[in-house]
């Protein structure tokens, strides 16, 4: 797979208290990916970019919430809906988010 494919599948690392509690107690990272993205795709993202191995991709879409009021003004709308990903690593695989990815 191209290189440009696979740095474009990972959006965002998806960190909020939920994942960083599963991060402590599965070994599982969350991520927002691509809505076109595969599990294919995405486990071979991650194992590229953050050189560790996949065990268990989970997915699934996001609907985005509408909108009723934007600053002062009440109008309609409606965000994006958006895919996340699960990536469960080996016990011995950590990702740090805080390194520079090569």
């Amino acid at each position: 797979m191209k290189a440009e494919r696979l740095y474009g599948i990972l959006r965002e690392p998806h960190v909020t208290e939920k994942v960083t509690g599963i991060a402590d107690s599965s070994n599982q990272y969350a991520f927002k990916v691509d809505v076109s993205a595969t599990k294919k795709e995405i486990r071979e993202a991650v194992e590229t970019i953050y050189d560790v191995k996949v065990e268990n991709v989970t997915t699934l879409r996001v609907k985005g919430q509408g909108i009723s009021r934007f600053a002062r003004v009440i109008s309609s709308g409606r965000q994006k809906d958006w895919k996340k990903a699960y990536v469960k690593l080996r016990p011995d695989d950590r990702i740090d988010y805080t390194r520079e990815i090569k």
